[in-house]
């Protein structure tokens, strides 16, 4: 990885992507130990989580992350994710933040110089190609080493740098046990 003690960092998270890297790789991930990361690396201008939440549904599995992101540095940013019935039958949850994601990756493009995108979805390498025309640098925050691999070709194409998720583990992992977002001290 390289950074810039003065350059000017934002992180965007794709909520989903990474929590399903995540379970792939078999550790969870510590948020405080990844913002602490790289606020060590530069100046740290914003962290964006992005994620779907069920609609009608008072409890979400996912509240408490949220709710501790947002008390701890993160912008968390949602929106309601829609339940219907495929053609088959079949009840699905369409909930895909990728062009919220995207318009805010183009807006603070101009004000930083290095974007670290957390996911390996595909469909983000034109956004990447757009923040790179304005001067941004974009690191892939991804694994290659799951079976399959989570990290798409078309991301791995146009991103300045890969991080490998997999290599992190030590750094910004904590062992599997539950929710720890509910602890006082944090």
């Amino acid at each position: 990885m390289a950074f810039y003690p003065d350059e000017r960092i934002a992180i965007f998270i794709d909520g989903s992507n990474l929590h399903s890297t995540g379970k792939t790789l078999d550790y969870d991930i510590d948020y405080r130990k990844l913002l602490d990361l790289f606020r060590g690396k530069g100046r740290l201008i914003c962290a964006n989580y992005y994620t779907a939440l069920k609609e009608n549904d008072d409890y979400s599995p996912i509240r408490p992350l949220m709710d501790w992101l947002d008390y701890n540095g993160y912008h968390v940013i949602t929106k309601r994710a829609r339940e219907y019935t495929d053609r088959d039958g079949r009840r699905r949850i369409k909930g895909n933040m990728d062009i919220e994601m995207v318009v805010d990756m183009i807006d603070i493009a101009e004000v930083v110089d290095h974007i670290l995108l957390f996911t390996g979805d595909g469909d983000f390498r034109a956004a990447i190609k757009a923040v790179q025309r304005k001067g941004t640098r974009v690191s892939v925050v991804s694994t290659l080493k799951s079976k399959p691999p989570m990290l798409s070709d078309e991301l791995r194409r146009q991103a300045d740098a890969i991080i490998e998720l997999s290599d992190m583990g030590p750094l910004i992992g904590r062992p599997k046990s539950g929710n720890d977002y509910d602890h006082e001290d944090e």
